[in-house]
């Protein structure tokens, strides 16, 4: 009764849901979303510099999260590169002294705060050049205008960057009274003009009053109230806006800090002082507002102006346009010739299935709906992470931001439990499955920040090798059995394991190497199918009538092993191999192939693990030594016991040796050799009890075949700044966004999987002559690429 009931639901929904609706579903929220985005940032401005003076929240203690855009935490090498030959100010009283020494810190860890408070304080790192002065001018008086003067004179250097701010001095001196705001008022009205004037060449900040504890404030002190210090900030605002108001030159309101000591003042000394976590987040959002658009760090989207098109970008986006255009113009002609029969819906599967009988596609209309598909959704891709239309935040990671949903996955994943086709060991449901929680744990791995926290990551690395090891596997079966070598299959797989990437790269902006996955999976593709096409050409089929071709074989694997050690142990003759031109093009990144080299290393034998699993598994299918009927286990009461104990301890021991991880490094040092234990120890377990084999879930198996689609849109479409950050569709709620961003990132993926499949069988023809044509046209368009991809190159020197 209740397995009818949940297929009676489950059947209800496909009814109501499918792909195809959803999809729908899907545009129709980008387009609201696009036009809600592009309408508030008219109305409230494009700047995000503002967003970043003036706005913001914390996000668990002590993590500063600026609205609508992400803060780069500048390390002390990044900020000497930014402040090279620069000279920057701080004009104001004991508060300003505060920031001015956090600010330093930025630059100089080490340089302490000693010295009379009282008086000027200069800071020089010579190596960089960088000159950082406090001048002490703790009231906005006749002292700080003659000072700001000086710099307005012509032959005079001026700051690159001024920090002026002051008004508690004066709320102390004068007890508070009223002449003394009205004094306040007409000091800074005559300092205006000229913080106004400096502003067309330097960079000009007043820095409003932040909040007092009054609780904790001395005797002589208690004058100093929030209620004064707000009417001392009405003034300088009043005052600085109508003076700018018409001006290009803007003198720019520090008004963030603020907010930021409502929620910190609390932990204040004196009640007026802010506590030093404090300042070092004000001290980081000068460094940001200054430093962002110079070095223009990825994670740091902050006051970054939208980079220009490059020349291959405007040529893919003048070809996505022609395609548009052409199938708009094909669809149009041929709408009354191409009349399809009324697709229905799988109430299984919630996929669309045509009737048989229908009218022939013609390949041209594929091409142009497939690039008219594909082009919509690159522009989406463009929105998301280049034309800073939606916004982006920094992660941050708790534990309930990673388990929850790891839960909330695996409650989906049993509600949809199936029979499985077959029984085999792996059988294509399973991996599928396999795939699909794997990819969706990396997927709450990524945006949840949980590369922070050590047994989190290592237990990540351990489903990034399952996946190579099934890419061993896959590909090893696949040529052991069919003995297809043909360059027909190579291409098809290469097609698609490539197609979104090498499209991405184009219009991202971004190397090959940026999507490290790819060139992994590909890469050992490659070296599997030499390994096994290379004389003597060793199958199946022929091994079974000697049995010396298996130890053939196994000398094959042996030479393999041998290589991946000696790659792995001389990082040189790697470098040097994968430095050389057109291979360098595509495995460098930042100039080098170190990356390469360190992902290749981390999971350099669990390809080689997986080939030889398959051939194991494969001989012992072979001699019927397994049991694989249905509910049967897959050796013998005895043998299965024993093989189950076995692998439940191993996999729960290197769970507990990955939770006692203490560094990264070490722990990286080891993975290649001990990942395969936990690997094997699963694939065992879910496959040694025939109940375990009979069964797969259909939602991760759902998700398990546009795996690699989900892996790869996730760095624009989900996550944002290039995995950096997080897409904001829905500002203010966290959990909202998650939902649609989510429902838009997978459906995008699934399209993305069916033009791949679509332009594989009109691409990739099977025979040979027509295939070779292809592929003398694919290497002119790469070699077209390479040639462009230089002159953009030069252009950027």
């Amino acid at each position: 009764m209740a397995a009818l009931a949940y297929n009676l639901g489950k059947r209800e929904i496909n009814h109501y849901f499918s792909v195809k609706s959803a999809k729908v579903l899907a545009l129709v929220a980008v387009l609201l979303l696009a036009a809600c985005h592009l309408a508030s940032r008219r109305y409230r401005g494009n700047d995000s510099c503002e967003y970043l003076l003036s706005s913001g929240r914390f996000i668990g203690e002590k993590v500063w999260q600026p609205h609508s855009c992400m803060m780069h935490k500048y390390k002390m090498s990044e900020a000497k590169d930014c402040l090279v030959d620069k000279h920057i100010a701080f004009i104001g009283d004991s508060r300003i002294r505060q920031l001015f020494y956090s600010f330093v810190k930025i630059i100089n860890p080490q340089f302490k705060e000693e010295g009379n408070k009282h008086e000027n304080i200069p800071f020089e790192d010579k190596t960089a050049s960088v000159k950082v002065d406090f001048l002490w001018h703790p009231e906005v008086n006749g002292s700080m205008k003659q000072c700001i003067k000086v710099w307005t004179e012509d032959s005079v250097a001026k700051p690159h960057v001024i920090v002026a701010g002051a008004a508690t001095w004066s709320i102390k001196i004068h007890n508070g009274s009223d002449e003394a705001l009205s004094q306040y008022k007409m000091n800074i009205t005559s300092i205006a003009p000229l913080l106004e004037k400096l502003a067309k060449t330097s960079d000009v900040y007043w820095v409003l009053q932040d909040p007092v504890y009054e609780d904790l404030l001395s005797e002589n002190r208690k004058m100093i109230t929030n209620e004064k210090i707000d009417a001392y900030n009405e003034a300088a605002v009043s005052v600085l806006n109508s003076s700018t108001r018409n001006a290009k030159a803007n003198v720019k309101l520090f008004s963030v800090s603020k907010l930021i000591a409502q929620e910190t003042i609390m932990e204040s000394l004196d009640g007026l002082h802010l506590p030093e976590s404090s300042r070092e987040t004000s001290a980081m959002i000068l460094m940001n507002v200054y430093c962002n658009k110079v070095l223009k760090p990825v994670d740091g989207s902050c006051c970054q102006p939208r980079s220009p098109l490059t020349l291959i970008q405007k040529l893919a986006a003048c070809f996505f346009t022609l395609s548009i255009v052409g199938y708009l113009i094909f669809y149009i002609i041929h709408r009354d010739a191409h009349r399809k029969n009324k697709p229905c819906t799988d109430l299984e599967s919630g996929e669309e299935k045509k009737n048989i009988i229908n009218t022939p596609v013609s390949s041209l209309e594929i091409l142009l709906q497939s690039f008219c598909k594909l082009g919509l959704i690159m522009a989406y891709f463009y929105m998301c992470d280049r034309a800073n239309l939606f916004m982006k935040e920094n992660k941050f990671y708790t534990h309930s931001s990673f388990f929850i949903p790891i839960i909330y996955i695996l409650v989906l994943g049993v509600f949809y439990t199936e029979n499985t086709k077959e029984t085999k060991v792996l059988n294509r449901e399973q991996t599928d499955e396999w795939k699909g929680w794997m990819q969706l744990v990396i997927l709450i791995y990524h945006i949840s920040g949980a590369s922070t926290f050590l047994p989190v990551y290592m237990h990540i690395r351990v489903l990034v090798a399952a996946y190579l090891f099934q890419t061993g596997y896959g590909h090893f079966s696949y040529f052991w059995i069919k003995g297809d070598f043909g360059i027909y299959r190579v291409c098809q797989v290469l097609f698609r394991l490539n197609f979104l990437v090498v499209v991405l790269c184009i219009v991202m902006d971004r190397p090959y190497q940026f999507y490290y996955f790819v060139p992994l999976v590909t890469v050992w593709f490659m070296v599997i199918y030499v390994t096994l096409a290379l004389w003597p050409q060793i199958i199946q089929k022929k091994a079974n009538g000697n049995c010396l071709w298996h130890l053939g074989l196994l000398l094959k694997l042996a030479f393999l092993l041998l290589c991946i050690c000696f790659l792995a142990y001389s990082q040189g003759a790697f470098e040097k191999i994968f430095s050389l031109w057109p291979l360098s093009k595509c495995f460098e990144l930042k100039g080098n192939v170190y990356e390469w080299w360190f992902r290749w290393r981390l999971d350099r034998y669990v390809v080689f693990h997986g080939m030889l699993f398959a051939f194991i598994y494969l001989a012992l299918q072979r001699r019927q030594i397994l049991s694989e009927g249905k509910g049967e286990p897959l050796f013998s009461n005895r043998i299965s016991n024993f093989l189950l104990f076995v692998s439940v301890v191993s996999f729960l021991t290197y769970s507990i040796w990955a939770s006692g991880c203490k560094n990264k490094a070490e722990c990286n040092e080891l993975h290649p050799s001990v990942s395969v234990v936990q690997i094997v120890a699963f694939v065992l377990i879910r496959n040694i009890p025939g109940y375990a084999r009979s069964v797969y879930s259909s939602f991760f198996a759902w998700f398990g075949k546009i795996s690699l689609e989900l892996f790869i849109c996730q760095y624009h479409i989900w996550l944002a700044a290039d995995t950096r950050g997080i897409l904001v569709l829905i500002p203010g709620n966290p959990t909202l966004n998650i939902i649609i961003s989510t429902f838009i990132f997978v459906c995008v993926a699934h399209e993305i999987s069916q033009i791949t499949t679509d332009l594989a069988q009109v691409l990739i023809p099977k025979d040979n002559p027509s295939l070779f044509r292809r592929l003398a046209c694919t290497v002119a368009f790469f070699c077209g690429l390479l040639i462009l991809s230089s002159i953009q190159d030069k252009s950027r020197l």
